[in-house]
């Protein structure tokens, strides 16, 4: 890699191979890659966030991952802590002498890295909550909108969800965001398909996560005491694989509403790393279709010549 980028990020809807590809080139380039996903933070949370740990085995050899099955589920992880865990992961891979790459795609996570989010860890507002109890979601999505573009569309999904990004957004009101982040040098590449074939291959892989296992993950995670509220939290699987297991819908129903839900979110996806380019991320789109071999290339000859992505400095 040349020496004004400390960093390669490779990011994409779901469902594009984004975490294949990733081991292929750290297996490659002798890096470690660090997970930039919201929700494979949480332990046995697996094939409802979609943790394809053996994506990460290549050629019988195990890369090496961070950031993935770190808290219990229930905790409500956030991305304040996402960047403190992402510093100290990274200053690990640096001082074994590996190169680090940065996967996933949780938008508002990889802007925390990529853009250098200045954030302050946010106290919990008891007379705030107990007033945001007493509205319904209507008015609390009306509320939340308010404040202005929305930091992460899954907050709308859920009441709790909405009530803490309140919260976090009247706190930033009154608190100056003082917390210092380094600026990175990211060589940045997106897998893209068109939208007909990102519907297939989301379709597919639902339809298999469904004959493996997920609906009993669900209730496995129930057993152990988890109420359906918090599942829920996570939306998306969480959310309608839990209104299954509680018979509030029939399976033909539950495939449906989640392969729709699953669409939506992968355009919001879309949305969101568009955005990110109109801001200044550099992002280099390669063609999903191509096969893996191909891919690497591109990366390869791209990390090969001199660039210096949106500026930046390197991390000293």
């Amino acid at each position: 890699m040349d020496k004004h980028n400390n960093l390669i990020t490779i990011l994409g809807p779901t469902a594009t191979g984004k975490t294949r590809l990733a081991a292929e080139l750290a297996n490659l380039i002798d890096a470690e890659i660090i997970s930039a996903d919201s929700r494979q933070v949480y332990r046995g949370m697996d094939l409802g966030t979609g943790k394809d740990l053996q994506d990460y085995k290549v050629n019988g050899k195990s890369i090496p991952y961070h950031l993935i099955d770190i808290v219990d589920p229930g905790y409500e992880y956030n991305v304040f802590e996402f960047q403190k865990d992402f510093l100290k992961a990274y200053q690990e891979i640096i001082n074994r002498g590996k190169r680090v790459i940065l996967c996933g795609g949780s938008g508002m996570y990889l802007d925390a890295v990529l853009k250098g989010y200045h954030l302050k860890q946010v106290p919990e507002n008891i007379e705030l909550r107990d007033k945001l109890a007493l509205m319904n979601e209507d008015l609390l999505k009306e509320k939340l909108l308010g404040f202005g573009k929305v930091h992460n569309e899954t907050d709308l999904i859920d009441r709790n969800r909405l009530i803490r990004a309140i919260e976090i957004r009247e706190f930033e009101k009154v608190q100056p965001l003082t917390h210092d982040f380094p600026s990175f040098s990211s060589l940045n590449f997106g897998i893209h398909f068109e939208r007909e074939e990102i519907r297939k291959r989301i379709s597919s892989r639902l339809i298999n996560r469904l004959e493996n296992g997920m609906v009993k993950e669900v209730k496995d995670l129930l057993d152990k005491g988890f109420t359906p509220e918090q599942l829920m939290f996570y939306g998306l699987e969480y959310k309608y694989v839990t209104q299954y297991v509680l018979g509030e819908l029939r399976y033909n129903d539950l495939y449906q509403k989640l392969n729709t839900a699953i669409h939506q979110f992968a355009k919001r996806q879309m949305t969101w790393f568009r955005r990110m380019e109109k801001q200044g991320t550099q992002i280099i789109w390669i063609d999903g279709n191509l096969n893996s071999a191909e891919k690497i290339n591109i990366i390869q000859t791209k990390i090969k010549k001199p660039t210096i992505n949106n500026g930046r400095p390197a991390l000293r």
